[in-house]
């Protein structure tokens, strides 16, 4: 077997070395810190909640790590924005009827207090699934339906179809989550009277005043481009629905908007990877749409709700593409940082989190200067397994890559990274992971992100800080 080496493990990288004085004089000065931490017990105005989809330990890690090396520094001491937050706590994501959750009852878990089946939206453990009869007895209300009562403004930020499960958690009721547009519901749902998530998400009871995200082929007809067969443009009915509004279509659209309604879904599907995103792109990243969903809800006087996901992190694990989900976890850390940035933290309370986690594994033997997207080793000398071939830093327990003795016969000559990556269980698409998820907050009432909680305790903590 000759596997070309080298071109896999790539060249060793350049940071300033690491000295223990300096270390121990930053712990001192982070205690100094923390010690004269006083919590802030006043209520916010504005709450913004941040869900980087699969987002576990395990990504948070690895996402530093990737975002150090590419700025120059070294990866395992670097930090992630939301690293710097005071508060934090782990937050247990099991689901109503199982030990692992997807996104739909995660986020909804998040949204309404209420944990419930795997792909039901909005509603409480009593739903049955893909069973519209159920869904008015077990049927919850939102975050955002609780503070558009109050007078606050909505939005919501996704770098996936604003109908997919976590941006629909936020303004959508249903026992499937697949039922995004009409062609997609079956003839009993619809005659037992469900509606598509897109239809739901411009004549719902919390319409948000700013959509931001893909997915636009779900609210335009088939004539025009998109996916509906019932011939509605949604697009045209949230815009009148919300009175003077901006609908925009690329990033110069985005930037230039001035009104406090805003809509903007920049793909028919899912936004393109930001590790692939050419720097003279006309779509905007998940920061620009953060900070031009501030702009907006902030005329309102009454305050906001904006719900942030950065989607592609579960999109690229599910794939089993460790460099682009990374990529996907440093946009959404600079999405957390433009966030706070363009906030003031005494009115505004920011909590971090994700709705379940990946199988990703950061394995043991790699160099500190070695790439993280490369081989585990040191000096250039890759670790050896029991089979006596090389292995990846980066592995993952299921999904579309070959098993072992698959990966080293494909590797064979092979001079990409990629090659001898494998998994123990193959799947057409990585399975989620089932531990904890860390929550970070700042701000009004962050100091009760603490201890081990469930995703339901954070909709009671955002719930009781705005007086909902």
């Amino acid at each position: 077997m000759k596997l070309f080496l080298p071109a896999l493990l790539g060249a060793a990288l350049s940071f300033p070395p690491i000295h223990a004085q300096a270390q121990v004089q930053a712990d001192i000065t982070a205690l100094d810190a923390a010690t004269a931490l006083r919590p802030d017990t006043g209520r916010p105005k504005n709450v913004i909640l941040m869900i980087g989809d699969g987002m576990g330990i395990n990504s948070v890690t690895a996402g530093r790590i990737y975002e150090g090396q590419a700025l120059g520094e070294d990866g395992a001491s670097h930090r992630l924005s939301f690293d710097r937050f005071p508060y934090t706590a782990l937050s247990r994501t099991y689901s109503a009827d199982r030990f692992v959750t997807d996104s739909a009852n995660g986020a909804s878990a998040l949204m309404t207090g209420y944990k419930t089946i795997n792909g039901a939206i909005g509603v409480n453990d009593q739903v049955r699934a893909r069973d519209c009869t159920s869904v008015t007895a077990a049927r919850v209300p939102t975050l955002s339906e609780l503070a558009r009562a109050k007078g606050l403004a909505i939005g919501v930020v996704t770098t996936a179809p604003i109908t997919d499960a976590t941006p629909a958690a936020t303004y959508a009721h249903t026992p499937f989550r697949g039922w995004q547009s009409d062609i997609d519901m079956p003839a009993q749902a619809v005659s037992q009277g469900c509606i598509d998530i897109a239809r739901q998400l411009v004549e719902g009871e919390a319409t948000p005043e700013v959509v931001l995200g893909a997915g636009l082929a779900y609210l335009k007809p088939e004539a025009d481009g998109g996916r509906r067969k019932d011939g509605r443009d949604l697009v045209e009915a949230w815009r009148r629905r919300s009175g003077a509004s901006t609908v925009v279509s690329d990033l110069a659209g985005l930037t230039a908007s001035t009104t406090p309604r805003l809509m903007g879904l920049f793909s028919k599907a899912a936004l393109p990877a930001d590790a692939d995103r050419a720097p003279d792109s006309t779509m905007p990243r998940l920061p620009d749409m953060t900070a031009a969903a501030i702009r907006a809800l902030s005329q309102n006087v009454e305050g906001y709700l904006l719900v942030v996901e950065g989607a592609q992190i579960d999109t690229y694990h599910h794939a089993n593409d460790p460099r682009r989900a990374l990529a996907a976890v440093a946009e959404f850390s600079q999405a957390v940082d433009a966030a706070r940035r363009l906030t003031d933290p005494a009115d505004t309370l920011i909590i971090v989190t994700a709705d379940h986690s990946h199988s990703l594994v950061l394995t043991a033997g790699a160099d500190r200067k070695a790439p993280l997207l490369g081989l585990a080793g040191a000096d250039g000398a890759p670790n050896k397994a029991l089979d006596d071939a090389p292995y990846p830093t980066l592995i993952y327990g299921t999904g579309p890559s070959p098993t072992r003795p698959q990966a080293i016969a494909r590797a064979e000559g092979s001079s990409d990274a990629d090659a001898l990556r494998s998994v123990a269980v193959p799947l057409s698409s990585a399975g989620h992971a089932g531990e904890d998820v860390p929550v970070y907050a700042d701000g009004p009432q962050a100091y009760l992100v603490r201890g081990v909680i469930e995703p339901t305790y954070v909709f009671q903590l955002i719930r009781r800080a705005l007086s909902l």
